[in-house]
């Protein structure tokens, strides 16, 4: 796959942002730890955090269960800064200083600018981001800087072209987004090699979703692989594209790791009959009937309750497609605006609908099932 950053790193990252949590609601550090152990007993070092993750947690739960456990130079880090953090540009060292703390690390080998796109890289322009990336990395404390990015390719581009400095980006890619128009997977890895920039893979199995869909999809799959599971078909995927860095799995519980740690560590790439193979479940799956909503967002426009309506109507039709109810990717676009459940049935959502979708009802069924 030749040479390039990262070339020597396990094709397997640990993504801390679906840990496992007790029922308390607090993250089940002693799982966590015992997960951490399969991993690095399994020759995998590469674990992936945020600022963010976890309402902040995520950071310190590394430092507990990894940097106080193994010697530093036995493992790889990663973490980012969030722009929506950089009100001016001394919030880039608060920030800095902060993630140093928690998670105790010393330094980060890999430290990127989080979810970027249109919106927000105006606002790391006037934080001075990349300057201050770059004097990180001459101190030792950032090894390697790069960007999360999540937008269209010529966005992508046109970072990639004004920032050479970056050395690598961390891209949503799997098999169901591979030509997705929304998420241009395709396209922003192409846009990334082009620059000879390499790759880490995020959301490889699209938050659980490719590794919990049923029937005639999951057949097709079995009858050419029969032990195999669905995730890692997805794993192996993203793993077997040029340039990357590692694969990033957000494991929340030990079966988990172990199906990904057996998948990579005796890593076969997919053949390109496996890759029709897989056109043709996610083919079945993609013609599931979901609700047929266009996301012109007319709906929203005068909603008293400040629903986002067509990204919950877009968590359930994921829900129906892949047998995935994901709490935290509600949670996540509810996050400051109105649930399902806050909906009063006014009714002015359904009489501004073009495709007349019954979204009263709808909202109902979503907030029983994600709330």
């Amino acid at each position: 796959m030749g040479n390039y950053l990262g070339h020597d790193v396990a094709k397997l990252g640990f993504g801390m942002m679906r840990l496992p949590s007790l029922e308390s609601g607090e993250i089940d550090i002693r799982q966590v730890e015992d997960m951490v152990d399969m991993f690095m007993r399994e020759g995998f070092n590469y674990f992936d955090t945020a600022y963010g993750y976890l309402g902040g947690k995520s950071e310190s739960v590394v430092g507990q269960a990894v940097v106080q456990r193994y010697p530093r130079e036995q493992f790889l880090l990663a973490t980012k800064m969030p722009p929506w953090e950089l009100k001016a540009p001394a919030d880039l060292q608060r920030v800095f200083d902060t993630q140093l703390q928690r998670t105790g690390a010393g330094y980060f080998d890999y430290y990127m600018l989080h979810a970027l796109g249109k919106s927000n890289i105006e606002i790391c322009d006037k934080a001075g981001a990349w300057a201050f990336l770059c004097e990180q990395k001459a101190k030792g404390l950032a090894r390697h800087i790069g960007c999360s990015f999540h937008d269209t390719a010529d966005v992508l581009d046109a970072l990639l072209t004004a920032h050479p400095e970056l050395e690598f980006v961390q891209l949503q890619i799997n098999y169901a987004d591979w030509e997705d128009e929304g998420v241009q997977a395709r396209l922003c890895y192409e846009t990334v090699r082009k620059h000879g920039k390499s790759v880490i893979v995020m959301e490889p199995v699209k938050g659980g979703s490719l590794a919990t869909f049923t029937g005639k999809p999951l057949e097709i799959l079995q009858a050419v692989r029969p032990n195999a599971s669905a995730a890692s078909w997805a794993i192996r995927y993203a793993a077997s594209l040029d340039g990357v860095v590692t694969v990033l799995s957000g494991m929340s519980a030990l079966d988990q790791m172990r199906d990904n740690c057996a998948t990579v560590k005796n890593f076969e790439p997919i053949t390109g009959d496996e890759t029709k193979t897989l056109r043709e479940a996610f083919k079945l799956l993609s013609e599931i009937p979901t609700t047929p909503c266009t996301e012109c967002k007319y709906c929203t426009e005068k909603c008293p309750a400040n629903i986002p309506i067509p990204s919950i109507i877009e968590a359930n039709n994921t829900r129906l497609t892949y047998n995935h109810t994901n709490k935290g990717s509600y949670a996540f676009i509810t996050r400051g605006k109105g649930k399902a459940s806050d909906c009063i049935a006014c009714g002015v959502c359904e009489s501004r609908c073009p495709q007349h979708i019954r979204i009263i009802e709808l909202l109902k069924t979503c907030a029983e099932v994600f709330e």
